[in-house]
């Protein structure tokens, strides 16, 4: 069910898109029900979980690095899960109503906010703490893609780039943290590590490290000040955001690591301390707003340094109140942001001095902001207030504790603060204010929009009502042998209280005080806070990156080579002397072999002496043909195919790009440049050889190619080791790979298309496209020539006569159909015999080469009338599924399964799921020769035919 939960989140977060695009905002409605479905699925493990049972889920998946996926529930993260999932529906269903009709960006937004719904749901169940640090990492990039949504705002850019870089930094050093500590406890699973509670000098710095990556995703001082700038977000983001998702998962993991760690020397005093200061810095800069998005987000700010200073603490009994505050802070922190958008939808505007009458004109919007406001200053008889009294008393009950009095004393102060600019802004939102024009309406509330607010604050009011039923699970939520004081609404007249009400009324007071619109606060110049610190810290390494590229980045690709040869050669040649290491015997070999190594010398040299650019790519074909050759020779035929495809694709690529270029090469280095350039050439050349036959020499163990021929067989099911190795044995270094050289070929891509990455090919429709290959001996007269053709290409009939060859027409009509039939064989028979994905990929690409050279960026167009990203993409969400698939059935990913069918006559057909990645590498590999023919082919024709007609003006 845990499994079932995030696969159904994450389905959804791929249909998200089209399912916006098709049906528009309404299609929120739609999404709602997935984190609902959730909640639903979640919500059955709460009895075995309240009875101290704890239900976890187990793949493998990397078992040799101990990155498994294993999700693991136990009543607090139960809990949590279920605030993800039941706030995610509930946001959900609000954006359905907050977004505008016409708004483009739509689709977008929800397929990233459910990918980020998932990922957090990941995150708090996750138990192995790679598996953790993904989804730790995911919540980063998505937030990222959340707050720069409206990407021509650069206030939005620049908050999301500051809250990347923070969290990032962080993040790695939360890795490096999680790596010690499995290390240390030989425990990859973070319950086990807790359990183990190592006590070393590395265990304590990991911690701290961890404790890094904690503070500074949930915004505690001093890394509070990006979450202010994120409120450029859309207001869903931002509820979502403080109530449930990102900023809660540092608290999550302070609140894991407490109870195991919180012995260690400096945890406490850097918990209780940073928290401290983060509470009442967010206090008092809440006070000096008057965005009301601001006002909030200050405030969560404030309310995060309180909760890490309370689990700081470390006391079992105080932990329960701070998870009690914790879900308190939800209830009703997200009402009040979507409380704010409703504002804004309403009067066009979040400026509470500009506000004023709102509460007459929509009272059910004000009795739901207003409920939320006072569970947050701990008002009774809302749920904010019974935390609130929960944490006062524990921390009462504990003053013997060092750091117990300056905690109390702190939340005091800072629940001041918090009654002080949540009053304010429930009077700046709502109330009618002398002077100030009423608010003219610009739109209704709408209803969906005020259900989700509305449904947040009845939970705030119910949960503090009817807290005593909540008390069995306040009990077990964080278990302590020491007695824990109930949870209820009532515990009689108690310090706990008085101290409440002297905050109350304290905090009232001050409003006048600290003004009601403008604040009376004093303000302090920019250049000293936290965001000013940062900017100026970053101007510095952007200065000094600035100096290094000028120093190494020149420019000139011989300096860049000259470069890294001298110090391969002097790095990897100084080593071998010193090691002087044995050489392996050599031996001749073939006499064959001797010949083409004598063409590969040749045709190499040859290339240093071309005086064309066409001379010297065709003679370093001829190089790379001759290593085919060798491959061949030495029984490895898939190699030598791949090889001899690839060079083949790499010489029209080559060509392709050469026709921009001047036809003779520039050759005027002055002869100590020359002489320079042999010797580090010359040394580079013996220092690998030298190396080869070092490496060679220097193995003691068996190889662990010996064992392949038996693995090919047992584990794949295939006869082919190279492509068995591909897609199953060493199947993750090909998914790599893949990903890879899809990043490398879109970089190309982007250097040749200048305004969109979009497919700009001309389109022929299907029936011009068919009526051309129907009627192909059709005559087109060439008004030059008396000479009669026929149209054997589907763009045929719009090739310029001059430019036509009949006799390559005909060849590349006759063979297309042979290569593309060819390829699909070579895909399906390449588990057996020579073949597999990428050379099956290859040849398709090169059938596709072959029409485009034939007619063009129009007959290209017509032979593939789908965008080659799309068939990219298509073929990495095959190559994908099938590595997650095993999963599904509890084995490892990227395990292959086969059926042997009996054909009768036919003989046996092996059906091998390692054959659908394949399918997958020959998408990508088709699509990848069709983007490169695509960028620098047809593109390159359109900048030519451009500055042709420039010319001609």
């Amino acid at each position: 069910m845990i499994t079932f939960s995030l696969a159904l989140y994450s389905f959804a977060s791929l249909l998200a898109y089209p399912l916006l695009r098709r049906f528009g905002r309404n299609g929120f409605f739609a999404l709602a029900a997935v984190p609902a479905i959730a909640f639903c699925a979640l919500a059955t493990y709460l009895p075995q979980t309240f009875n101290g049972e704890a239900v976890s889920e187990h793949y493998a998946w990397i078992p040799q690095f101990s990155i498994d996926i294993t999700f693991r529930i136990d009543l607090f993260t139960n809990l949590l899960a279920l605030l993800v999932t039941g706030a995610g529906a509930l946001i959900l269903f609000y954006c359905a109503r907050y977004f505008q009709v016409a708004d483009q960006n739509v689709p977008r937004f929800g397929a990233v906010f459910t990918a980020f719904a998932a990922v957090m749901l990941g995150l708090v169940i996750a138990d192995n703490v790679f598996l953790l640090f993904i989804f730790w990492e995911a919540t980063t990039v998505f937030s990222f893609l959340l707050i720069a949504h409206n990407g021509k705002k650069r206030t939005g850019r620049v908050a999301a780039a500051q809250a990347i870089i923070i969290t990032t930094i962080g993040g790695l050093a939360m890795l490096v943290g999680l790596i010690i500590l499995v290390f240390e406890t030989g425990e990859a699973n973070l319950s086990a590590i807790i359990a183990a509670a190592p006590s070393s000098t590395a265990a304590a710095v990991a911690v701290f490290l961890l404790l890094a990556g904690a503070l500074s995703k949930s915004a505690i001082f001093p890394f509070h000040f990006w979450l202010p700038q994120a409120m450029a977000a859309p207001t869903p983001v931002s509820a979502y955001l403080h109530a449930a998702a990102m900023v809660k998962a540092g608290v999550l993991l302070v609140a894991l690591l407490g109870p195991a760690f919180g012995d260690i020397p400096g945890y406490r005093a850097t918990l209780v301390i940073l928290g401290a200061v983060t509470m009442l810095l967010g206090g008092i800069r809440a006070l000096r707003q008057t965005d009301l998005k601001l006002v909030l987000a200050f405030g969560t700010v404030s309310q995060l340094g309180m909760l890490v200073m309370l689990y700081g603490v470390a006391i079992p009994a105080v932990d329960a109140a701070a998870t009690a505050l914790l879900f308190a802070h939800a209830v009703a922190k997200a009402p009040l942001f979507l409380s704010v958008g409703l504002i804004e939808h309403y009067t066009g505007t979040r400026d509470l001095r500009r506000i004023s009458g709102l509460g007459k004109q929509v009272p059910l919007l004000a009795t739901v902001a207003v409920l939320a406001t006072l569970s947050m200053i701990g008002f009774p008889p809302l749920i904010g207030f019974v935390a609130k009294e929960a944490a006062l008393t524990e921390l009462m009950h504990h003053l013997n504790d060092p750091y117990a009095p300056l905690v109390l004393g702190v939340l005091v102060a800072g629940s001041v603060l918090t009654v002080a600019y949540m009053l304010r802004f429930a009077y700046g939102a709502f109330a009618t204010k002398k002077g100030v024009a009423e608010v003219e309406k610009l739109h209704d509330v709408s209803k969906p929009m005020l259900f989700s607010a509305a449904v947040f604050s009845a939970l705030a009011l119910f949960g503090g009502i009817f807290s005593n039923l909540l008390d069995p699970i306040y009990q077990r939520v964080r278990p302590t042998a020491e007695t824990i004081e109930h949870f209820a609404l009532w515990h009689g007249i108690t310090p706990a209280l008085g101290t409440t009400v002297a905050v109350l009324v304290v905090g009232a007071l001050l409003i006048p005080v600290f003004g009601v619109g403008d604040s009376r606060l004093p303000h302090f110049e920019d250049r000293f806070s936290a965001p000013a610190f940062f900017a100026d810290l970053f101007l510095v390494l952007d200065r000094v990156a600035v100096w290094i590229t000028a120093l190494t980045q020149r420019g000139s690709l011989p300096f860049y080579l000259a470069v890294t040869l001298t110090v391969a050669s002097v790095g990897v040649g100084g080593h071998l002397l010193l090691s002087q290491q044995p050489l392996v015997d050599t031996y001749l070999g073939s006499p064959v072999q001797a010949v083409i190594a004598a063409v590969l010398i040749i045709a190499s040299v040859a290339t240093l002496l071309a005086t064309k650019r066409f001379q010297a790519a065709i003679l370093v074909g001829f190089a790379g043909y001759a290593m085919a050759a060798l491959f061949a020779l030495h029984g490895a035929p898939d190699l030598a195919l791949t090889q001899m495809l690839v060079e083949t694709l790499t010489l029209i690529a080559f060509v392709l790009v050469i026709r921009r270029l001047p036809q003779r090469l520039s050759r005027r280095e002055k002869l100590p440049l020359r002489i320079r350039n042999i010797f580090i050439g010359s040394a580079m050349a013996i220092v690998l050889g030298v190396f080869a036959l070092t490496a060679l020499g220097a193995r003691i163990h068996t190889p662990v190619s010996v064992d392949f021929a038996e693995l090919a067989v047992s584990g794949g099911h295939g006869k082919n080791i190279v492509n068995v190795t591909l897609v199953d044995i060493r199947g993750w270094d090909t998914f790599g790979e893949l990903s890879v050289v899809i990043a490398a070929a879109t970089g190309i891509a982007s250097l040749v298309f200048l305004f969109e990455r979009g497919d700009n090919l001309p389109k022929i429709s299907r029936r011009d496209a068919r009526s051309n290959a129907l009627h192909k001996f059709r005559q087109v007269v060439d008004p030059q020539s008396s000479v009669a053709r026929g149209n054997w290409m589907l763009a045929g009939s719009d090739l310029s006569p001059e430019r036509r060859s009949i006799v390559l027409e005909v060849v590349v009509r006759l063979i297309f159909h042979i290569l593309i039939i060819l390829s699909i064989y070579m895909l399906l028979a390449g588990h057996n015999s020579p073949g597999g994905g990428f050379a099956g990929g290859l040849i398709a690409g090169m059938a596709v080469v072959a029409r485009y050279l034939t007619g063009g960026r129009t007959e290209l167009g017509a032979t593939v009338p789908f965008d080659a990203g799309r068939i990219v993409g298509i073929g990495m969400i095959i190559a994908a599924l099938t590595v997650i698939a095993p999963m599904l059935f509890g084995q490892a990913a990227l395990t292959s399964n086969w059926i042997d069918l009996d054909l009768g006559i036919f003989g046996e057909l092996a059906l091998v799921t390692s054959t659908v990645f394949d399918i997958g590498v020959y998408l990508i590999v088709f699509g990848l020769v069709l983007d490169v023919v695509r960028s620098l082919g047809a593109q390159i024709d359109v900048h030519t035919e451009s500055d042709r007609q420039v010319t001609a003006r």
